[in-house]
């Protein structure tokens, strides 16, 4: 699968929702898979309600940096915005943020690869 590299990354505000729309279209993504250093598919997160804004930020991250590493894991929680600090309240609330907060921690980075529709 080939991936664009987007070479400048959004402002992100304090609102999920504004950065949100910033963001490039899902249209015609099926899901996210999240691949560790051995090539096994660790997650996946699927294009579907409750999971489309979460799939929105991976896809962009995998465009931005590439892979899931704590670079850009920060920056995803910059987006992820006020969810972040519920996230950080609510271990297991937000799974697709927790995953961020524990590359940052010292997990190993992960390869983002986008599943068309």
């Amino acid at each position: 699968m080939i991936q664009t590299v987007i070479h400048a990354v959004i402002p992100a505000g304090a609102a999920f929702k504004q950065n949100l729309a910033q963001l490039p279209s899902i249209d015609g993504v099926q899901r996210i898979d999240l691949i560790d250093g051995k090539g096994t598919v660790v997650t996946s997160i699927e294009n579907q309600p409750g999971k489309q804004g979460s799939v929105a930020v991976y896809q962009y991250l995998g465009q931005m940096f590439g892979a899931l590493d704590a670079k850009a894991a920060e920056h995803g929680l910059a987006i992820f915005a006020e969810h972040t600090a519920d996230a950080r309240n609510r271990p297991g609330a937000h799974p697709n943020i927790d995953r961020l907060l524990a590359i940052i921690a010292g997990d190993p980075p992960l390869r983002i690869e986008v599943v068309p529709a």
